[in-house]
């Protein structure tokens, strides 16, 4: 990993500065600068006369980095000809991805490492937590129009570059694994292992669902937490989607729980204060709201029977994943102090709990959105 462990600071702007221009010639490279807030890749904004966001693939996560660069180029070029094919009234982008100076999506450093350039969506933001409920509508809207754009993708022309991403039921082995290697337990750490055995059984809904035929493969993000949509800083409309590393086959379902997840909870996924952390149910309308009105027209009746699950489990899942690594030595997500995963875990535990009390209004806000928008046609099918 490229840091500026061991370099002084100019020779490590050197070096970011080398592999930069890897993406755009002999030109001088301004300015670099970190970008975002990221767990797992290296990011970067580059100040060139076209700014362009700089990328390191982390290869513990991504073994296979040809195939998240092959999976992301399919995405962008059918993205691409579908805008061309029926042009939006409002503004959606998606990225390009930038060719090097010997004509590949990416580059290999002399450690081995890689990089890809990116083309910089201009005049955008991201909020770590839920502005008004306008906002709440266009992160739902950015969300349901992604899948839409992706909903006649064949799922075979792209490969699956993390087996066992949002499997529950898988993390659930591992968390078995490294418990079972664990040493003294303090009592966090004691309430994380109560919470995990008390809902053991409900772990595998939506797995059970894909397995019976009920719950569709679909082309998925992957990763659509809050930070992860931007929106225009001039109309506060949504206006791409980022960090598109596990475009993947996989269920919409595992999208939907990741952004309710990530949008319902008004403190905030880093949170010190775990124990106040709710649940709040009409954010959860407003971010469905804008998603099935760009999103129902591909999504099965059947569907909206999981959405409820969708938002606890994966709510749940992240808990489980946070405090595994937690426990395995912080091997996965990048941390910046001591106990982090720890308390991310803790924070996605409480919201988990404050999902489960809440499940009857929950549910009736997903029926109220499936009459509205699930047309009766849809429901003869």
């Amino acid at each position: 990993m490229l840091s500026e462990a061991g370099l002084t600071a100019t020779n490590y702007t050197d070096a970011l500065a080398h592999i930069a221009q890897q993406f755009v010639g002999h030109d001088t490279v301004p300015a670099i600068r970190s970008l975002g807030s990221g767990n797992i890749n290296d990011t970067y904004l580059v100040d060139t006369e076209q700014p362009f966001v700089l990328q390191r693939i982390n290869t513990q996560v991504f073994p296979q980095p040809d195939q998240v660069m092959d999976n992301l180029c399919r995405f962008v070029s059918h993205a691409h000809q579908r805008l061309g094919q029926t042009p939006l009234n409002r503004r959606w982008e998606v990225p390009h991805v930038l060719r090097t100076l010997d004509d590949q999506h990416y580059w290999h450093d002399a450690q081995g490492h890689i990089w890809r350039g990116l083309s910089f969506v201009k005049g955008t933001t991201t909020f770590n937590t839920i502005q008004d409920s306008t906002h709440a509508v266009e992160i739902g809207h950015g969300l349901g129009y992604f899948h839409s754009l992706l909903s006649d993708l064949p799922i075979t022309s792209l490969t699956d570059t993390l087996p066992g991403f949002h499997i529950t039921p898988g993390y659930l082995k591992q968390y078995d694994l490294t418990l079972a290697q664990a040493k003294i337990l303090s009592l966090e750490e004691q309430h994380c292992c109560s919470l995990i055995e008390h809902h053991r059984n409900h772990l595998s809904v939506l797995e059970d669902a894909k397995a019976s035929g009920s719950l569709p493969l679909r082309p998925i993000h992957g990763d659509p937490k809050i930070n992860n949509i931007l929106i225009d800083t001039t109309t506060g409309q949504a206006a791409s989607l980022i960090d598109l590393d596990t475009v993947k086959p996989g269920l919409v379902h595992y999208d939907i729980g990741d952004c309710l997840r990530s949008s319902c909870n008004p403190l905030g996924e880093e949170t010190m204060h775990w124990q106040t952390v709710t649940f709040d149910v009409d954010l959860c309308a407003a971010v469905l709201r804008g998603y099935l009105s760009s999103a129902s027209d591909f999504l099965y009746p059947i569907e909206y029977d999981y959405i409820y699950d969708a938002i606890w489990l994966i709510t749940f899942e992240l808990g489980l994943r946070f405090f595994s690594d937690h426990l395995a030595g912080d091997i996965y997500f990048k941390t910046q102090r001591p106990h982090h995963n720890l308390e991310r875990a803790l924070v996605q535990f409480q919201l988990a709990k404050s999902i489960s009390m809440q499940k009857s209004a929950i549910q009736t806000v997903i029926n109220q959105l499936r009459t509205h928008y699930c047309s009766e046609a849809r429901y003869a099918a």
